[in-house]
């Protein structure tokens, strides 16, 4: 059954509760949809920015949604949401399903299989319009696979946003209804038009409230978050609903604001940072311009002969498909070709393929699907057309699915021989992998792969500073000797070894950790949350008194810098690393400066997928990555840190024989660039405790 709601009669409502209605093609709005998409495309294509664009076609949508709502009202006809639901996703559906299937086609022939989890869940994301959430999570969550690579579904996250719309805005153009029918009778001057006009104004001022505060305080979340973007919804909203009036302005005024609204477009992504700024009250600039545009009049001098050539109709018509398709075809481009920018000629070679994708699309998928009368005919016909375009999707993506789950099972019944990563090294280590096993870990199992031992730490070890944010604690919670590990992530990928060390000799370990932020003394180059949480930390330490504490004393580079210096000519000592330990030096707590690890400048998995694990491009000799001798030995030959200063290096377990590889011992060293796998930093457990013990001498004796 239909959910149908009658409309009322609209006999005896006032002029300015029902002014005349606006309707009829206006072929100057078909051209705003297509300088908003070439907008798009030539900021994405080329300068790797933002345009504005999106602003302006989630401002179309709501006008034209609203508007054709508005009609339906005031034409005496009935809602039917659930009518309207079926076909406005029978509509959209056939060419994102077709694009999603040509990116499952292409990312398991271009793209490494490290990327193949997050792909999957963004196709799933994607088909059912909450690809923005799926983004919003991964761009605050620091341990985000492939935090830095775009994936070729990123630009769903504005269909999405969308589609959601596409849902609630019926039901409270429906709501409305209810309410105004509610309230007429003791109101009689409140049209439905003024009652959608006060609704869609609270959520206007209530959505951009809270834009501008989650932009200011997480502009990351804030740019995909459906609430934030809400009110640009609402504003072509309020548009269709008072444009009869606001077309009453002057001519004088409203030609000039339409020309202003066009220059106000077309220069928003020059003037602003839109991925860093938006959708605040900066989004205002877009959104406010394309309602300039709209409310311009029919004139010999206005914005509407530029905005109607019959060029821009032509690819309005189009605009959806070549959105659909641009950015993949883009991002395919740059995974196949390796290059970081795209140069004139193959841009615009980009935007022909996207162009000829999208015409066909249009004209062989989209407009068919559209026009197909037999299937609007039913609601039952609209919702199994519906579920065969979900299905042509699911299908494939359970293949694929199943495909990497066997093989994920296979590597997860290997013999642990097969697999010995740094306990290869061990002269008396006699087992040889078999030429049959398979590496791991998988790459497409990289998001288990984060160091993440132990548990939220509980009772007298909880921090009680809120800087402290992650506190994790493992071994023998009854433990008389506690090993304290602070730092990074850097730090953190190691509390595998530590873990395994504290187990065997029944200690306890704690983890106080913090993305991006080297323990240490204050200093200009950290920012106020890294030193407030450093500062935090060592007073954790001195308040639990720990029988040692390991620290990162190094940094090491990603690639040559400005000046040509090798990133083995760039390692350093953390600065003001002296400064951070020295109060724990006082106190007589054992200090371990452990040397950071080499830093590639690909990510190595996407590397090993691509050319192999033994390929000569995924190696490099530590030369280049490290510095001929740790910057560390220094601050502990010198002897001015005391006896229960000491330092430990790894390296020449991750780089064997002089040469930094992705793969010893027939195991992953690395998820990323630059962090360990939990898998393998565990099998360093041996040497790692041994070389510790070393450092240690006889202060944390079992």
């Amino acid at each position: 059954m239909s959910i149908s709601f009658p409309a009322p009669s609209v006999a005896g409502r006032s002029p300015v509760a029902a002014p005349k209605p606006v309707s009829g093609f206006r072929p100057e709005l078909q051209g705003l949809r297509a300088l908003a998409v070439v907008l798009v495309m030539v900021y994405h294509v080329w300068l790797g920015r933002v345009s504005g664009g999106v602003d302006v076609f989630l401002l179309l949508s709501a006008f034209f949604l609203t508007g054709a709502f508005i009609r339906k009202v005031e034409g005496g006809r009935p809602l039917a949401l659930l009518t309207y639901w079926l076909n406005v996703f029978r509509r959209l559906l056939p060419a994102a399903v077709l694009v999603l299937l040509a990116t499952i086609a292409a990312s398991v022939a271009l793209l490494p299989k490290a990327r193949w989890s997050s792909i999957m869940e963004q196709i799933t994301a994607s088909l059912f319009y909450s690809q923005n959430w799926q983004l919003a999570r991964d761009s605050v969550d620091y341990y985000a696979a492939e935090h830095a690579t775009a994936s070729p579904l990123q630009h769903f996250w504005s269909l999405s946003i969308q589609g959601q719309v596409f849902i609630l805005w019926p039901l409270l153009l429906a709501a409305g209804m209810l309410l105004w029918r509610t309230l007429r009778a003791r109101i009689p001057a409140l049209g439905y038009r003024m009652t959608m006009g006060i609704l869609f104004g609270t959520v206007f001022a209530l959505s951009l409230a809270y834009s501008i505060h989650t932009t200011a305080t997480a502009q990351q979340w804030a740019y995909f978050d459906t609430g934030a973007r809400l009110w640009e919804f609402a504003l072509g909203s309020l548009l269709a609903i008072f444009l009869p009036l606001l077309q009453r302005l002057p001519a004088a005024l409203t030609v000039p604001l339409g020309w202003l609204g066009l220059g106000a477009i077309l220069s928003c992504g020059m003037l602003l940072q839109v991925e860093h700024e938006f959708p605040g009250y900066l989004a205002l600039w877009p959104t406010l311009a394309a309602a300039f545009v709209i409310m311009a009049p029919d004139s010999r001098f206005g914005v509407q002969r530029v905005l109607s050539a019959p060029v821009l109709g032509w690819l309005g018509n189009l605009s959806y498909a070549l959105y659909l398709w641009h950015w993949p075809v883009m991002v395919f481009f740059l995974v196949e070709s390796g290059n970081e920018r795209i140069s004139l000629g193959a841009g615009l070679g980009i935007m022909l393929v996207s162009l000829l994708l999208a015409w066909a699309t249009t004209h062989i998928v989209e407009s068919p699907m559209r026009s197909w009368h037999w299937l609007s005919a039913k609601r039952r016909r609209a919702g199994l057309s519906i579920a065969v375009l979900l299905s042509l999707v699911l299908a494939p993506l359970g293949g694929w699915e199943h495909r990497v789950a066997a093989e994920e099972t296979r590597a997860a019944s290997q013999a642990q021989v097969d697999n010995p990563g740094a306990a290869i090294l061990d002269p008396g280590f006699g087992h040889e992998p078999s030429s049959e096993a398979v590496m791991v870990p998988l790459t497409t199992k990289l998001d288990e792969e984060w160091s993440n031992f132990g548990a939220d730490c509980t009772g007298g070890w909880a921090p009680e500073s809120p800087a402290i944010e992650h506190c994790q604690q493992g071994g023998n919670p009854q433990a008389e000797k506690t090993i304290v590990l602070v730092g990074d992530s850097h730090a953190q990928h190691w509390s595998g070894a530590v873990d395994a060390m504290a187990q065997k000799h029944g200690w306890r370990w704690v983890l106080l950790t913090k993305p991006s932020c080297r323990f240490g003394g204050p200093s200009e180059t950290r920012g106020e949350e890294c030193g407030a949480f450093n500062a935090a930390a060592g007073q954790y330490v001195l308040g639990h008194n720990p029988d040692a504490v390991i620290t990162l004393g190094s940094f090491t580079a990603l690639g040559p810098d400005a000046s040509g210096r090798s990133a083995g000519e760039q390692e350093r000592v953390v600065p003001d690393y002296e400064a951070g330990i020295r109060p724990l030096l006082a106190a007589g707590i054992p200090v371990v400066a452990l040397r950071d690890t080499p830093r590639f400048t690909t990510p190595v998995p996407d590397c090993v997928d691509r050319f192999g694990a033994q390929a000569p491009e995924c190696s490099a000799p530590v030369s280049e990555l490290m510095a001929a001798t740790s910057p560390l030995d220094g601050l502990a030959a010198g002897g001015a840190l005391g006896e229960a200063f000491s330092t430990l290096d790894m390296t020449d377990q991750l780089c064997p024989d002089g040469i930094c590889r992705p793969v010893i011992g027939n195991v992953l060293l690395y998820l990323d660039q630059s962090h360990l796998t939990s898998t393998f930093a565990r099998t360093t457990a041996a040497e790692f405790e041994k070389r510790f013990l070393a450092a240690v001498r006889s202060s944390i004796s079992d």
